[in-house]
């Protein structure tokens, strides 16, 4: 029984570590990793999210409803920003860098001005279970579930549907895929709205974990970038592989060291690959198929 409680509370650990780090770098891997735009308002579009559906859901809204509408919030904010400031941008990533960042300034402090330094939570649903002598949050298993469920979604997505197949062409070959007809401007928006919309959905999926707070995004914005430049450009085939090794990497450490020490074990994990891998684990996996 002991055996068991020991592996369970590790197999836990690695889950949870598994569905933060996919959830919270869905939404950045298709804006930087496919988009190519270095999007430091990444944390402001899971602050925003989170928001709504705390909001929401003290207006009586059911959790699953007030999460999409978190998703959706984002998704319209994002398509927004594209069209305001990212839209010119394109050609230039550097410049991306600061717009982004004057982005997420600007978004942390009007929060705090207008809503204040907190936000009143809506509490984790769905209670614990007992394992041997611990207990574990439920709801962190409906978290493991939906980011496998995201992940199988998001393939679907690009590699089955006309968007999807349109959207790709459009990222790897804007200038063609205009010459054959192609709405070039608003396959980019609907993109970059899909991709805030994601991040969106990450806020309101933690949200009920979360205490809410202007500077909330922070916590995600790291895991986020490492996943996606471990993983590398294409976020299907190196999206998941990096995030059950960075896992592994960070239950474990976690496990054995504390906190601080998985936070350190990522970041080595990212100097490494960059050092060894330069396209990520995505050119790997591709470069040994062929």
């Amino acid at each position: 029984m002991e055996f068991f409680a020991a592996a369970f509370a590790m197999a836990y650990q690695f889950g949870d570590a598994f569905a933060f780090l996919v959830i919270s770098c869905a939404g950045l891997a298709i804006i930087f990793g496919m988009m190519g735009i270095i999007n430091l308002a990444h944390g402001e579009f899971i602050m925003c999210g989170a928001y709504v559906t705390a909001s929401t859901a003290r207006m009586g809204l059911p959790l699953p409803l007030a999460i999409l509408c978190g998703a959706l919030v984002a998704g319209i904010v994002g398509m927004l920003v594209e069209r305001i400031v990212i839209r010119h941008l394109y050609q230039r990533p550097l410049d991306s860098i600061i717009a982004t960042w004057g982005i997420s300034l600007i978004a942390t402090q009007g929060v705090l001005i207008v809503l204040g330094s907190t936000m009143q939570g809506i509490g984790t649903p769905l209670g614990s279970i007992e394992v041997g002598d611990r207990s574990y949050s439920a709801y962190r298993l409906v978290l493991m579930a939906a980011a496998v469920a995201l992940l199988i979604g998001l393939y679907f997505l690009f590699y089955h549907t006309r968007f999807g197949v349109i959207a790709r062409a459009t990222i790897q070959r804007p200038q063609m895929a205009q010459a054959l007809g192609v709405d070039t401007r608003r396959v980019y928006g609907l993109t970059f709205g899909l991709g805030a919309a994601l991040a969106g959905l990450a806020g309101g999926l933690y949200a009920p974990t979360m205490t809410m707070v202007p500077t909330m995004g922070a916590t995600f914005i790291v895991e986020s970038f490492v996943t996606v430049v471990v993983g590398g450009a294409d976020i299907f085939v190196g999206a998941a592989p990096a995030a059950v090794i960075l896992a592994a990497i960070r239950a474990s450490l976690t496990a054995w060291y504390g906190q601080l020490f998985g936070q350190i074990g990522l970041l080595i994990a990212v100097i490494v690959v960059i050092r060894v891998m330069p396209g990520g684990l995505s050119a790997w996996i591709k470069g040994t198929r062929q």
